[in-house]
C-alpha cells in the first residue's frame, strides 16, 4: 500500500499506524484518491465486495450507481446516502448505505468512503411486508408497528456509528493533516498530534466494536453523560469550555442521543467553523432539557446546508420530540440549541 500518499505524515511510524487503523475497523472502509481510484481498503470492504484481499481493490474505481465520492472530492463536503447500489467483484449489485468524507492527499482531495450492506434489512422488511399483506386489518396494523420500530432501531444504530466512531476517525484524519503541516516548523506539536490521532483511532475502533455488539460507549454506560462529554472534548485539538454538565444519570436512550449530538456538533465545529474556542452547555428547566454547542468561528451555517452534519442533528433531536434552532450570523460564530422534553424526575 502507498502509505505516505494517504497519511501525508512523515516517517514510517504514522504510515504503519494508519494501515493498522484501516485493517482493524469493523465497518467496510476505503480511501479514494483525487481520480476516484481506491488507494486503501480494509479487509471488511474487500470481503463484502468479494475480493480475496484488500490489495486487489487498489487502483480500481468504486462502482456506485450514484457518485458520492466525486461530489465530496469536488466540494470538500461530506455526503451520506441511505440507499444505493455498489457493484461487487463478480458484477453483482449490493444494496448499501454509505458515507463519504473529504481528505487532502498529496496530489489533491480524495475521500474516505464507508458503507454497510443493507441486503439483510431489505430482505427482512420485504418478508414482513408480505406477511402483513396476508393478514387481517388489525394484524396488518400491528405488523406495521413492529416494522417501524425495527427501522427506527436500525436507524439509531446507523446514526450512532456515524456520530460516534466515524467522528473519531474523522478526527484522526484532521490531526494527521495538522501534524503534516507542522512537522518541519514544530516537530514536538506534530508528534503530539500524531499521538492524539492514535488515541482517536483506538477509540473509534473500540466504539465500532461496542456498537456492533449493541453496547453504548463504555464511559457513557459506566459514568454517565457528563463524564462522556468531558472525555470526548478533552481529546479534541480545539479548546472546549464545558458549562453545567449533568451530574445525575439520565435515561440510557436519552444519554446516548445527547452524547452523539454533542460529538457530531463538536466535530462539525472542528471541520468547518475555523474556530479558536467552542463551548457545550446543558440546562434542565422544568420538563425540558436544553443543550447548546457554540463556537467563535466564521458562522454562516444554515440548517439546510448540505454536508455539514446539521441534518443529522435535526433528525436526532426530532426523534426525541425536541426542537433544534440555529443562530449563525457570518463572522459571529454559530450556536446550535436543542430543547428536548424529559421526565420531570430528572429536574
Amino acid at each position: 500500500m502507498h502509505e505516505a500518499e494517504v497519511t501525508e505524515t512523515p516517517g514510517q511510524h504514522a504510515g504503519r499506524f494508519f494501515e493498522s487503523v484501516l485493517g482493524s475497523a469493523a465497518q467496510p472502509l476505503c480511501v479514494v484518491d483525487q481520480d476516484g481510484l481506491v488507494r486503501y481498503a480494509n479487509r471488511a470492504a474487500s470481503e463484502v465486495l468479494g475480493y480475496d484481499a484488500p490489495s486487489e481493490l487498489e487502483g480500481l474505481p468504486l462502482r456506485l450507481e450514484g457518485c458520492p465520492t466525486q461530489q465530496t472530492r469536488l466540494t470538500g463536503e461530506p455526503v451520506r446516502v441511505e440507499e444505493d447500489w455498489l457493484v461487487g467483484r463478480d458484477g453483482s449489485r449490493l444494496p448499501v448505505s454509505h458515507s463519504s468524507s473529504p481528505i487532502e492527499l498529496r496530489h489533491g482531495r480524495g475521500a474516505v468512503f464507508t458503507f454497510n450492506d443493507i441486503a439483510e434489512r431489505q430482505g427482512i422488511e420485504g418478508h414482513l411486508s408480505e406477511i402483513a399483506d396476508a393478514r387481517a386489518a388489525e394484524a396488518r396494523a400491528a405488523q406495521r408497528r413492529i416494522i417501524e420500530a425495527g427501522d427506527a432501531a436500525r436507524r439509531r444504530v446507523t446514526q450512532d456509528l456515524h456520530d460516534g466512531a466515524q467522528q473519531d476517525l474523522a478526527t484522526v484524519f484532521i490531526n494527521l493533516q495538522l501534524a503534516q503541516q507542522k512537522w518541519s516548523s514544530d516537530p514536538d506539536e506534530a508528534r503530539q498530534l500524531v499521538d492524539k490521532a492514535a488515541d482517536h483511532a483506538k477509540l473509534g475502533v473500540t466504539e465500532l466494536r461496542e456498537l456492533v455488539a449493541g453496547i453504548h460507549p463504555l464511559i457513557l454506560s459506566s459514568r454517565g453523560l457528563g463524564a462522556a462529554v468531558a472525555a470526548f472534548a478533552g481529546r479534541l485539538t480545539l479548546p472546549i469550555k464545558l458549562i453545567d454538565l449533568p451530574e445525575q444519570r439520565l435515561p440510557p436512550e436519552l444519554e446516548s442521543s445527547l452524547y452523539f449530538f454533542v460529538t457530531e456538533a463538536l466535530t462539525n465545529v472542528v471541520k468547518h467553523a475555523r474556530a479558536s474556542l467552542a463551548s457545550v452547555r446543558f440546562e434542565v428547566n422544568g420538563a425540558f432539557l436544553a443543550l447548546e454547542v457554540a463556537d467563535d468561528g466564521i458562522g454562516g451555517a444554515e440548517l439546510s446546508s448540505a454536508g455539514r452534519g446539521l441534518g443529522g442533528l435535526h433528525d436526532r433531536v426530532g426523534a426525541l420530540n425536541g426542537v433544534l434552532s440555529l443562530t449563525s450570523e457570518p463572522g459571529q460564530g454559530t450556536l446550535v440549541r436543542a430543547e428536548i422534553p424529559v421526565a420531570p424526575a430528572i429536574s
